[in-house]
């Protein structure tokens, strides 16, 4: 095993790190800033006013999503252990 098959996998990992986080961190991002318009527009400076919409939609998209995330991270991994014996041999 190379550094080329190193780098390969070191690169498939942080893609599927993105591919599984971006959804939950993208709905946050949007429902933060919603919530701090809001905010901005009625001059409330509550600082845990964001906290509970921001779980909220983050535990929707987990709800929604979720089977995707699941079958995205078992596809990977099979592949991954899958692959082992070429990686050694």
């Amino acid at each position: 095993m190379g550094p080329g098959m190193v780098m390969e996998i070191a690169r498939q990992a942080i893609q599927a790190t993105i591919f599984l986080v971006g959804p939950l961190l993208l709905a946050s991002l949007i429902v933060g800033l919603a919530v701090s318009i809001f905010q901005a527009a009625t001059q409330i400076n509550e600082s845990t006013l964001q906290f509970v919409p921001k779980l909220f939609s983050i535990f929707l998209v987990l709800i929604f999503g979720g089977p995707w995330l699941i079958q995205y991270m078992m596809n990977y991994m099979t592949e991954l252990f899958n692959s082992i014996p070429q990686l050694i041999g």
